[in-house]
C-alpha cells in the first residue's frame, strides 16, 4: 500500500491485471450456473417427484438473499478490508455449492443454493471494490468493460457446458463441476490479493437490520406481484412492512455516527444518475430477456431447445461489446458511452415490438437482439465507471452492492411490469416490449447526469486486459 492509501499502486506492475484476473474468474465461477439451473428445473421437479412451481424458490429465495447481503458485505468490506470478506465469503460458497449436490429434497436444494448465493454475493461489491482501487481513469473503465464481459458471458457459457452434462450425469453433476471450478480462483485470491485499507468505525447493525426490513418485502412483492395481485393482502403487507422499514432506515442513518449508507452518498448527481440508470437498465434489458423466450416459444413456435441458440445472440453481443464499452467510456466518457448505449438498448425494445406486430423474425433479431446486445455492452461499463468515479475509495464497496442492489430492484420490476402487460395474450407482446422501450429511453435521459469525462487522474499502470502476459 502507497501513502496515498492506494491498494497495489507499486512497482509492481502486473498487480492490477492479476487482481482483475482474480476477480473475473471468482465472478464467473459463482454465476455460470444460473440459466441453466432455471432450464433445468422439470427435471430436478421430476427427480424429486414434486410440482415445477414448488421449485421455484430455488431461483427465487437465493435472488431475494443475495440482494439482501449486497449491502451487508460491501460495508464489512469498506470497514474490514474486501480481500477478506472476498475470500471467506468465496471459501464458504465453494463447501455450500459441493453440498448442494448432495441434497436430497427441495427444502434442502433451495436451502444450500441460498447459502451458496448468500455468501458468493460477497464477490460481487468486494471484487469491484478491489478492481477499482488499483485502477483509476482511462484503466478504470476498461477494467469494467472486462467485468461487463465475463458477467454477460459466464452464463451463456453455463448453458452450453451445463445443459449438456445435466442431460448426460444428472443435475447433481453441474453443482460438483462448479465447486470444482471455484476452487482455483478462491486458492488465487488468498495467495495474490492485497488488502484494502480499512476503517477504524463499528458495523450499523441497526441500518443493516432496517434495511432488511425495508427490501427484503419489497423484492417479495414485486417478485410475486403477478401470482398475488396488486391490492391482494399478501402485497399490500409486503409494501406496507416495506414503507415502515425503508422509513425508520433513513431516521437511524441521519442520527447514528457511522451509517451503513451515509446519507451523503446519494447527494452527488453522478451517484444517482447511476444508481437509477442501473435500475432502468436492468429493467428493460432483462425484462425483456425474460419475454424474448415466451415470444420464440408462443409466436414462432420455436422449442425451448430450439430457442436457445436465438437467445444466446443478445447475452453473447453483450459480452463482446463490453471492452468495446469499456474503451468508449474512457475515451469519451461516461456519459457519452451510457448515453449510446440506452439508445440503442431502446432501439432493441423498438425492433422486438416491431418484430412481434409483424411476426418477422429476421426484425426481432436484426433489429431487436443485436441492438440489445450491443446498446448494453456499452452502457454497463459506462455506468459502473461513473459511479465508482462519484464516490471516494473508502465507499467502493457500498458503490458497487448499491449498483448491484439497483440493478436487481430493476431486474425483478422489468419482469413483473413487462410479463403483466404481456399477461398471457400473444396480441399484447409489442405493448410489453413497448414498455421496455420507455424505461430505456428514460435511463438516456437519466444518462445525461453522469460525467462527461472521468475526473480522477490515469495512473501509471500496466494496461489492462485479461491475461498476465507482459
Amino acid at each position: 500500500m502507497t501513502g496515498d492509501g492506494r491498494v497495489g499502486a507499486s512497482a509492481d506492475g502486473r498487480y492490477p491485471r492479476m487482481v482483475l484476473l482474480v476477480a473475473l474468474a471468482g465472478m464467473f465461477a459463482t454465476t455460470f450456473p444460473v440459466t441453466v439451473l432455471t432450464l433445468a428445473i422439470p427435471t430436478i421437479a421430476d427427480d424429486f417427484g414434486v410440482d415445477e412451481s414448488g421449485l421455484a424458490w430455488v431461483v427465487t429465495l437465493p435472488m431475494l438473499g443475495s440482494a439482501l447481503a449486497l449491502p451487508v458485505l460491501g460495508k464489512l468490506g469498506d470497514l474490514h478490508g474486501h480481500r477478506k470478506v472476498f475470500v471467506i465469503g468465496f471459501s464458504i460458497a465453494v463447501v455450500t455449492t459441493a453440498l448442494t449436490a448432495t441434497a436430497a429434497s427441495p427444502a434442502q436444494l433451495i436451502a444450500w443454493r441460498t447459502l451458496t448465493q448468500v455468501a458468493g454475493a460477497s464477490t460481487m461489491p468486494s471484487s469491484l471494490a478491489l478492481i477499482n482501487s488499483v485502477h483509476h481513469g482511462e484503466a478504470r473503465a476498461r477494467a469494467m468493460g472486462w467485468w461487463s464481459m465475463v458477467a454477460a458471458g459466464a452464463p451463456v457459457a453455463g448453458l452450453t457446458i451445463g445443459a449438456p452434462v445435466i442431460d448426460a450425469v444428472g443435475w447433481p453433476s453441474l453443482f460438483l463441476m462448479q465447486a470444482a471450478l471455484m476452487v482455483v480462483p478462491v486458492t488465487a485470491s488468498w495467495r495474490i490479493l492485497r488488502e484494502t485499507p480499512r476503517r477504524e468505525a463499528r458495523f450499523d447493525a441497526a441500518g443493516a437490520a432496517l434495511l432488511a426490513l425495508g427490501l427484503g418485502p419489497l423484492l417479495l412483492a414485486v417478485d410475486q406481484v403477478r401470482e398475488w395481485g396488486v391490492v391482494a393482502v399478501p402485497t399490500v403487507a409486503c409494501l406496507a412492512v416495506s414503507a415502515t422499514g425503508l422509513v425508520a432506515f433513513v431516521v437511524v442513518e441521519r442520527r447514528v455516527a457511522q451509517p451503513l449508507v451515509p446519507l451523503d452518498f446519494f447527494h452527488s448527481p453522478g451517484t444517482r444518475a447511476s444508481l437509477v440508470g442501473s435500475f432502468l437498465t436492468g429493467a428493460s434489458y432483462m425484462g425483456a430477456f425474460f419475454l424474448a423466450s415466451l415470444l420464440l416459444v408462443r409466436q414462432f413456435d420455436y422449442s425451448l431447445t430450439g430457442a436457445v441458440p436465438i437467445l444466446s445472440i443478445r447475452p453473447l453481443l453483450f459480452a463482446v461489446t463490453s471492452p468495446l464499452g469499456g474503451w468508449a467510456t474512457g475515451r469519451f466518457g461516461s456519459r457519452a458511452a451510457a448515453l449510446g448505449g440506452c439508445v440503442a438498448l431502446a432501439g432493441g425494445l423498438t425492433g422486438l415490438a416491431l418484430g412481434s406486430s409483424l411476426s418477422s423474425l429476421l426484425v426481432v433479431v436484426v433489429a431487436g437482439f443485436l441492438l440489445q446486445g450491443i446498446g448494453y455492452g456499452l452502457l454497463r461499463p459506462a455506468i459502473s465507471t461513473a459511479l465508482a468515479d462519484a464516490v471516494d475509495d473508502g465507499d467502493l464497496g457500498m458503490a458497487g452492492a448499491a449498483e448491484r442492489l439497483a440493478g436487481q430492484l430493476g431486474i425483478t420490476f422489468g419482469i413483473t411490469i413487462m410479463a403483466s402487460v404481456y399477461a398471457g395474450d400473444v396480441d399484447r407482446f409489442a405493448a410489453a416490449f413497448g414498455v421496455g422501450a420507455v424505461l430505456a429511453v428514460a435511463a438516456a435521459f437519466v444518462a445525461l447526469g453522469l460525467r462527461r469525462r472521468p475526473t480522477l487522474p490515469v495512473v501509471a499502470e500496466a494496461a489492462v486486459a485479461p491475461d498476465v502476459a507482459a
